[in-house]
């Protein structure tokens, strides 16, 4: 397919060394190594439910903490939508999803609309889900959001257990990205922006 929608991001820093390889029109495959149990699994959630092929592998030193590594995956996860979106033609752009799992409930907003920041109310009571800080969700999301250049708004409406509570965040995460990231025959080779451009 000559306009496929895909892209291959590497970073290296004197902490991780993270390669990951995406393709927005997939069938919601992912081979997530971080070393991270939990953000393999989150890595998985998006790719399962946004429909998106992504292969992620990242090498850090945990024994100094997780922060760089998730920092790391989430702005190159930021970078890969980036670019495999192109110019943006002929996309949806903005997309939302509120997902529920068990007693937890979770909202996701965004536009892809060239400028990057995101808004987390995401009360989390642990400080550890599955081997995970629990700050660092926070803190993937806007390296995401940043890098991607997306406008995310992602909020916890209810929950008690937290792993729910952020499965049920990442999976409306996918579904608004999936939405967002689509192709609107409607629009197709058009920016959706009375700008012009994105």
């Amino acid at each position: 397919m000559a306009n496929e929608r895909r892209a291959v991001v590497s970073r290296e820093t004197g902490e991780t060394q993270v390669t990951l390889e995406l393709v927005l029109d997939g069938k919601g495959t992912c081979k997530a190594s971080t070393g991270i149990g939990m953000l393999d699994h989150l890595v998985h959630q998006i790719a399962r439910h946004g429909l998106f092929d992504i292969g992620v592998e990242a090498k850090g030193d945990l024994r100094v903490g997780q922060h760089h590594t998730v920092e790391d995956v989430g702005i190159c996860l930021g970078q890969a939508f980036d670019q495999a979106l192109g110019e943006r033609q002929g996309i949806a752009r903005m997309g939302h999803a509120i997902v529920p799992m068990d007693e937890a409930l979770a909202m996701v907003a965004i536009d892809i609309g060239g400028r990057g920041y995101a808004v987390v109310e995401a009360p989390i009571g642990g400080r550890d889900v599955g081997g995970l800080d629990t700050d660092l969700i926070k803190h993937f999301l806007k390296s995401f959001a940043s890098e991607a250049k997306i406008n995310l708004h992602a909020r916890l409406l209810g929950g008690a257990n937290d792993h729910h509570k952020v499965e049920a965040l990442f999976k409306a995460l996918a579904r608004a990205l999936d939405l967002a990231t689509s192709i609107d025959q409607r629009i197709e080779g058009d920016i959706p922006s009375t700008k012009g451009t994105i």
